[in-house]
């Protein structure tokens, strides 16, 4: 398998930058994998599970990855994401706090439509974290 320039970035800053050989994440329209050659493109992220394998005999690396952008431009991927969580890097206790605390409040009939929209957010972004910290 040929490898491409991957980088990934997130406001805290360099996540990864180097060589992979395949990259699979979730974008706004659905899942994508994005290979060595892949056509130039640019699409939004949405929030789901992420992996990058780093050359060909290995595991693929899963991440959690929540929002941003994916350009492929040249033969060279740059991810810029929101949130970009490695697996084997998140808390379990603190997704699972946080997926306990917006199903509370999705539970209270009293919670405004504005909390409960926040709420429904934090909740899948719990559950992505958690999904993927169970993976490995």
């Amino acid at each position: 398998m040929n490898a491409f320039h991957l980088q990934i970035v997130t406001p805290d800053g360099l996540v990864y930058d180097g060589e992979a050989v395949q990259l699979s994440v979730r974008a706004i329209s659905g899942d994508l994998g994005i290979l060595a050659n892949h056509i130039d493109m640019v699409t939004a992220l949405g929030m789901g599970p992420a992996s990058v394998r780093l050359d060909e005999g290995s595991a693929p690396r899963k991440a959690a990855c929540i929002g941003g952008l994916l350009t492929v431009s040249n033969g060279s991927v740059k991810l810029v994401a929101t949130t970009f969580e490695w697996a084997e890097d998140i808390d379990k206790q603190r997704a699972e706090n946080a997926y306990q605390r917006a199903k509370s409040v999705l539970e209270d009939k009293n919670t405004s439509e504005r909390d409960l929209k926040l709420a429904e957010a934090k909740l899948k972004r719990a559950l992505v974290r958690k999904g993927v910290a169970n993976s490995i």
